[in-house]
């Protein structure tokens, strides 16, 4: 189905055309033959190079076919460049990752996974305590001429490994909210300045903005960024006791989305006295990352400048939170302008919801990190067999019964990097790819 005058070449680019099973020419492009095992799969690898039409791409797919390929399975490149030793397993899950990024930080994270970061910390524990069981299987075999490692060093290679381990379930948190975002609900009494928060934080009008307080009766959904990862965003209804059927269902969903966002942007009116709505939506979120804004400084501070009363342990006690003070009241337009204190406020507000997403830490998207629950379970596993073995340790037991525990965590890290993947393991990694790559 190509036709040149020259013959295809290792990794020269030919020129030709693409013909249908009748012969009749389909466009003209480009054959690009590589020769295994220097390809991505380890197996010769043909790409044709065509125009960008669908319709081109549709009847070059049919001519394929015609003349005996067939449509790749989902992940089955990835998978044949695993099975042959491009890839090891982690590396070919963060493939998958690297299609499936929605922003720019998942993508690094993916990366970082796909240049074997993650197969390089996991290799490392898994050398620690091999060599170990290589003493103590020498020991076990030879008795009378192979010592038994001491049990002192024993105890210390196995608290590294799983301290080291621990730092990649810590991380695992980190790379699922690289992934997946972090879940924000603006909350707060009626009329604090909420949906003038919201427009300010999407730089554009999406939220109706009104001195009538219930103006809000749904949850609105939008996104934005703050250093590439994705803020998922959910605008409530302003908190308060009403007796209007309707706010009350709108109250009823702030409250649901408050329950289930991973921070909280609490807004209130700080230019008067906290009253009984904004001290119930202070004390509500007291025990959860959240960012405190005292808006409507323009007007006054009376709120604000009483955050040190009986209810200042509602915002001084916050985790990993900020109580910042600025005004929002004269609407999402003034944000737009070249004043700088509302700008530097939006700014404030972006810092804090990170630093609150990432539990007041500093994220490092280069780090290897675990990508996946199989993975998590697989750390989960390994780590309580060397529970297991420290038990037995510290019981004064014969240093042989560790051995099977120490065996148990390296076979359970093996599955991630698929060094003791079975073949169920690979249908469910590879289950995911939604297409041939």
């Amino acid at each position: 189905m190509f036709r040149s005058r020259d013959a295809l070449r290792d990794r020269i680019a030919t020129y030709g055309e693409i013909v249908d099973a009748g012969g009749a020419v389909i466009d003209r492009g480009l054959a690009l033959a590589m020769d295994a095992p220097r390809t991505v799969t380890g197996e010769d690898v043909v790409e044709l190079h065509v125009h960008g039409s669908p319709v081109v791409a549709r009847e070059t797919l049919r001519a394929l076919l015609h003349a005996g390929a067939r449509n790749a399975g989902p992940g089955e490149f990835t998978r044949r460049a695993f099975l042959n030793g491009k890839l090891d397993l982690s590396a070919a899950e963060a493939v998958a990752d690297v299609i499936d990024a929605e922003s720019r930080a998942a993508a690094r994270a993916a990366q970082a996974n796909l240049a074997g970061g993650l197969r390089a910390a996991v290799d490392a524990a898994r050398a620690e305590l091999s060599a170990v069981l290589e003493e103590l299987a020498g020991a076990i075999d030879y008795p009378d001429e192979v010592p038994e490692p001491a049990r002192e060093r024993v105890r210390d290679v196995v608290d590294r490994v799983d301290v080291a381990l621990g730092e990649l379930v810590h991380d695992w948190e980190r790379g699922r909210l690289v992934r997946e975002g972090i879940s924000l609900a603006i909350v707060g009494p009626p009329n604090a300045g909420k949906s003038s928060l919201l427009n300010a934080l999407l730089g554009e009008e999406r939220a109706i903005v009104s001195e009538i307080a219930g103006t809000t009766r749904d949850v609105i959904e939008e996104t934005f960024t703050v250093d590439g990862v994705p803020v998922r965003v959910l605008d409530t209804a302003g908190l308060r006791t009403s007796e209007d059927a309707i706010e009350r269902i709108g109250i009823d969903r702030a409250r649901r989305a408050l329950g289930a966002a991973a921070v909280a942007l609490v807004v209130v009116d700080g230019s008067r006295p906290l009253d009984s709505d904004a001290r119930a939506v202070l004390s509500q979120t007291r025990e959860r990352p959240r960012v405190v804004l005292f808006n409507k400084r323009d007007l006054g501070t009376a709120g604000y400048d009483t955050r040190e009363d009986a209810e200042a342990d509602a915002i001084t006690g916050q985790l990993y939170g900020a109580a910042i003070a600025d005004s929002m009241s004269t609407g999402a337009a003034q944000l737009y302008t070249e004043n700088a204190a509302p700008r530097e406020t939006i700014e404030a507000v972006r810092r804090a919801i990170a630093r609150a997403g990432w539990h007041g830490e500093t994220v490092d998207l280069a780090r290897p990190h675990l990508a996946s629950a199989r993975q998590a379970d697989a750390v989960a596993r390994a780590r309580e067999a060397l529970v297991h073995a420290r038990a037995t340790l510290d019981a004064v037991e014969p240093l042989d019964l560790v051995a099977p525990e120490l065996l148990a965590a390296v076979a359970a890290l093996g599955e991630i990097t698929g060094a003791a993947a079975t073949e169920a393991v690979l249908d469910s990694v590879f289950a995911r790819f939604c297409i041939g790559k």
